[in-house]
């Protein structure tokens, strides 16, 4: 196999989490490639705490502290996709808060 970073950041990840075979990833352009990575950041993160509440990350974060800082990702993406969708409206004034 080659030395190459493609195969750990491109290649592995795209065969084990997406199931793409060999041959269909030397069929779809890199450009595409890369992108389908990026939704599966994306997707990692939106549903990395799913089914855990704010209790139970604070009581993770007692003895792993970097949970803050993935938890913190984690909410300001979701906010991002919820405002995106319409779900949670942007608040724009101190006074739509009330």
């Amino acid at each position: 196999m080659i030395e190459s970073p493609d195969a750990v950041y491109l290649i592995i990840p795209l065969m084990k989490e997406l199931h793409m075979s060999w041959s269909e990833i030397k069929d779809t352009p890199r450009f595409e490639l890369v992108g389908l990575l990026g939704a599966l950041g994306n997707y990692s993160t939106l549903h990395a705490f799913d089914g855990y509440t704010s209790e139970n990350v604070r009581e993770m974060a007692k003895n792993n502290p970097s949970i803050n800082t993935d938890y913190s990702k984690y909410l300001a993406m979701k906010a991002k996709y919820e405002r995106k969708t319409g779900e949670q409206k942007k608040v724009q004034s101190f006074s739509e808060l009330f």
